[in-house]
This record gives C-alpha cells, structure tokens and sequence, in this order.
C-alpha cells in the first residue's frame, strides 16, 4: 500500500528505479481517457489507459496488482508482489497532438532497500530486472505498440537545460 508520502517515485526524482532504465512507447492505445484530466495532480501527467492496460497484462503474468494511483509525477502501478513497496512508475511527455509519449519504469528506489521486519538491507535488483524484461516482453507482443527505446537513463530534462527566471537565474524548464 501506498505510505502517506506516496509511492517511491516522487516528483523531483531524475532516476527513479535501481536499473535507471525506462521504457519509451508510444501508441495511440493509450489516449487521454475522458474524466482523466480531473483526476491528474499536475496538469500533462497522462497515462491512464497505460496504467490500466498494465494492471491488466501484469496480473495476466501472475503479479499482484490491485490498484492504479495517480500521483503528482504520473501514474502509478501497485504490485504487491516483493517483500518492499514496489510497482511500476508511468511518465508522460508534452502532448504534441499525435500519441503520447510514455516511459515507465520500476518502482524500486535503489539497488538496496532496508527492510526493518528483517533489519537487513534486501536486494531489490531481482524484482526489478524482472518487471523489466516483463514490461518489454508486453510491449513487443502488442503490434499497436511502438517501442521507442528500453534503456532510457531518464525520460526528464537534466538541470542544465534549465530556463533563465526573470533575475537571469536558473530554474528548472515548465512541464
């Protein structure tokens, strides 16, 4: 389940899984749904058909996903199947009038995560190797779907290609 901060992958993360590889697609199979843009925190964070088309195919591989969320960075898939909070982060680029642009990756905030019912550190790269390879697998088998690469380093801007504000200072570009 979600903690009150949310799912692990928050708005100002640049690489948010332990693989720091994402998934670019694209497919008009995933278009803005009606109602979607009342429910999004930040305005242009679609990706809802996305998040539902994979609760689906990942429950059909024997994941447990029991709910979609949407969150101020995206969207988010719940899968309850590793021992920490895991699921798959949905990202969504700037509406150009065709399909979207969507990259997702795992949730896992790092190579390690602390377990305190284990006090232990635990290897979260197994989980996150194998989300991977399953959501590529997915995405291959849907001839509606247009992979655009499967090893992003980040779909976000680097704060280099920051805009000037109006004191000639750096600030991050405007989603």
């Amino acid at each position: 389940m979600l903690n009150a901060l949310g799912p692990p992958c928050l708005s100002t993360i640049v690489r948010c899984n332990n693989m720091d590889k994402f998934i670019h697609i694209r497919s008009r199979k995933f278009p803005i749904l009606p109602g979607e843009k009342e429910e999004l925190v930040n305005e242009g964070m679609y990706g809802k058909a996305l998040a539902e088309y994979l609760q689906a195919k990942l429950t059909e591989r024997g994941y447990s996903a029991p709910f979609i969320a949407c969150e101020d960075w995206g969207w988010w898939v719940e899968l309850n199947t590793a021992p920490f909070t895991f699921g798959v982060c949905i990202y969504c680029g700037p509406e150009t009038g065709g399909p979207l642009d969507l990259f997702c990756t795992d949730g896992a905030t790092g190579p390690r995560k602390w377990i305190w019912r284990r006090f232990r550190f635990l290897d979260t790269t197994p989980w996150a190797e194998k989300l991977h390879g399953d959501l590529v697998s997915i995405f291959r088998a849907d001839s509606e779907i247009e992979i655009l690469s499967t090893s992003l380093d980040s779909p976000f801007p680097e704060e280099n290609n920051s805009e000037p504000d109006a004191a000639g200072n750096s600030r991050p570009p405007r989603r």
